[in-house]
């Protein structure tokens, strides 16, 4: 048995809540005492929902990895901080100057200011080919006609496309893995479809990509799966590779995209837009660029063609917390810490977070021991106490409707979840029959056997709540 040495918080309460309490414990001592937890170490808090009483909590102040859970962290943080009606801004615009001809003698540039959703498919508004028309349309109506410079995509403000510290190379060549960028574009990813083979074992061809990267080289050494065996394909690639291995097995019986981060996203907007504009006439002498060509750039004379703004942030939360994309966690750090000191780094975001819960619940840096938005990290180390303070603080604030729309449904019971190798969590809010509130946080850390039979465990003693 793993940590069976626990504390329950004393309190004075009724008898019902007194044996509430007794059924969690025998539930969660239960739990414990399962084998793949021999090795492993799990922690519990339950609050009242209502007046944020302790109604359980075992192993509640030891840090644990959160895996995705760290998403409602940041997303409270970012609602309660930021608002929910934020957007983030992109614009547009030309230098130099537009001759009798149409020729622009100048370039067409876009800057970021780390909109997670530019080119989403998730939204009607940012779709990649909606943008696109928009600012070629912008661009006709200034009367450009050619472009005598480039098309550049300025992502100078976070310094390019950057990974969080802790990120592990199994998981930065895929989609979810993907860097976040001040000038971010179709979620930093892209697609590749297969045709397997008719003998297992067999490589498994790419037969379509769902972008045009004529600029990546892909090495792919994809074999077929038997059928059922479903998608163990893994890409590796890091920011600015520009040769990405794709490897593992692709079920035969398999039909799924399988998408890949994209190593540099605000250059595959340049060439994107660009293509865009060849292919309605309007072509440029230079080749597309990203901010490392703005030093020889003139911007005495610029005019703005278009400025685009996100969708609010409670709708990217949504989105945030239903998908768990980690993209959007990262980009929700970054704009806090530029928001509050003008910073932009990952570590400034984590540090400003700290010292915001610090200063509101009295949360301690060491309770909330995180290196990025998102969970990704396998060095996060956070207290189930800490995220379950949030989780309650939550309830009482105008933004919490669209917070708890966020959560997913899991067992059901509106809750986050996390999974990373060893590391499974969950948190949410519950009201069950007789009308008794709760907000709660499991997680556990270091388990043995699959995660379908850990999580299917977690679920019953989730389920003493209702």
């Amino acid at each position: 048995m793993a940590f069976s040495t626990y504390a329950l918080t004393t309190v004075t309460t009724p008898l019902f809540a007194q044996d509430l309490r007794s059924k969690i414990q025998d539930a969660f001592t239960q739990f414990q005492n399962q084998e793949s937890l021999r090795n492993g170490l799990s922690s519990l808090i339950v609050f009242d929902g209502k007046t944020g009483q302790t109604v359980f909590a075992a192993n509640e102040n030891i840090g644990l990895a959160t895996a995705s859970t760290m998403k409602v962290i940041t997303s409270a943080t970012a609602l309660d901080f930021l608002g929910k009606n934020f957007q983030f801004k992109t614009t547009l615009y030309y230098t130099g100057e537009i001759d009798e001809n149409g020729v622009l003698n100048g370039s067409i540039i876009v800057t970021g200011t780390g909109d997670p959703t530019l080119g989403s498919a998730r939204y009607p508004e940012t779709q990649a080919t909606t943008i696109l028309n928009k600012w070629l349309t912008a661009i006709q109506n200034a009367g450009i006609k050619s472009i005598n410079g480039a098309i550049i995509a300025d992502d100078r403000l976070y310094n390019g496309n950057q990974l969080p510290g802790g990120w592990i190379w199994t998981d930065m060549g895929n989609y979810y893995g993907a860097g976040i960028s001040s000038l971010n574009w179709c979620e930093n990813a892209f697609g590749i479809n297969f045709t397997p083979s008719n003998k297992i074992g067999a490589k498994a061809e790419i037969l379509s990509y769902t972008a045009q990267v004529p600029y990546l080289e892909i090495i792919n050494e994809t074999t077929t799966g038997k059928s059922g065996s479903g998608d163990n394909v893994y890409a590796y690639a890091a920011p600015y590779s520009t040769k990405i291995f794709v490897r593992g097995s692709y079920g035969q019986d398999l039909k799924k995209t399988i998408e890949l981060s994209s190593p540099d996203p605000a250059y595959d907007l340049a060439y994107q837009l660009n293509e865009v504009l060849n292919n309605n006439g309007i072509v440029a002498s230079e080749r597309p660029a990203t901010g490392t060509k703005m030093d020889s750039v003139d911007v005495s004379k610029k005019q703005t063609l278009d400025i685009h703004l996100s969708p609010t942030l409670d709708k990217i939360v949504y989105w945030f917390n239903q998908k768990s994309i980690n993209l959007y966690g990262e980009a929700l750090l970054k704009a806090i810490a530029y928001t509050t000191a003008g910073k932009t780094g990952t570590d400034d975001g984590a540090y400003y977070i700290q010292k915001y819960w610090n200063a509101k619940l009295g949360i301690k840096s060491s309770e909330l021991n995180s290196m990025d938005g998102s969970g990704l990290s396998p060095q996060n180390r956070v207290t189930t106490a800490a995220m379950n303070k949030i989780m309650q603080y939550a309830q009482k604030q105008s933004w919490y409707p669209a917070f708890y729309e966020s959560l997913p449904t899991y067992n059901n019971m509106k809750m986050k979840s996390g999974t990373i190798g060893g590391v499974l969590g969950y948190t949410g809010v519950h009201t069950n029959k007789t009308g008794q509130s709760f907000t709660y946080t499991l997680l556990v850390n270091n388990y043995a056997g699959s995660a379908s039979s850990m999580r299917q465990q977690m679920f019953k003693l989730l389920d003493v709540l209702k």
